[in-house]
């Protein structure tokens, strides 16, 4: 479990490093603001969710595993629609590629998003504290 959430993390960190480049040096001239504007959001919200895969990504002693697992599709999935539609719609005036049915993906990845958060609450309400045993 803890491969695949690192290997996912690196994908997601990189690229998301990657697309924020994209957009600050080839985009910024060639998109309107707006785009841009929605571009940047898209690289914003992959990074935080990135970072917090991360973060959960180290919790496996203290939640359990099929929270960490719905955490991880979640946000993983929510990413890739939300995020991805985004990037989609934003270089359509560029690509002359129309997003069509596709705009219905970012309010579904924005509330898989919303709901990876939401078990990440579930899971601090499920949640008890083990007691280390004492060494004499």
């Amino acid at each position: 479990m803890t491969k695949q959430f690192l290997l996912t993390v690196g994908i997601l960190g990189s690229t998301g490093v990657i697309f924020g480049a994209f957009g600050s040096h080839l985009l910024n001239e060639n998109i309107s603001a707006s785009n841009l504007g929605n571009w940047n959001l898209a690289v914003m919200y992959q990074m935080i969710h990135t970072l917090a895969l991360l973060a959960i990504t180290f919790m496996n002693r203290y939640v359990k595993r099929g929270y960490l697992n719905t955490i991880y599709y979640l946000f993983v999935l929510g990413i890739f629609l939300f995020c991805g539609s985004l990037y989609i719609s934003s270089i359509s005036e560029l690509t002359g590629i129309e997003i069509g049915v596709l705009k219905y993906s970012a309010p579904l990845g924005g509330l898989l998003l919303i709901a990876g958060w939401l078990f990440i609450i579930q899971s601090g309400i499920a949640y008890q504290h083990q007691k280390r045993s004492s060494r004499h």
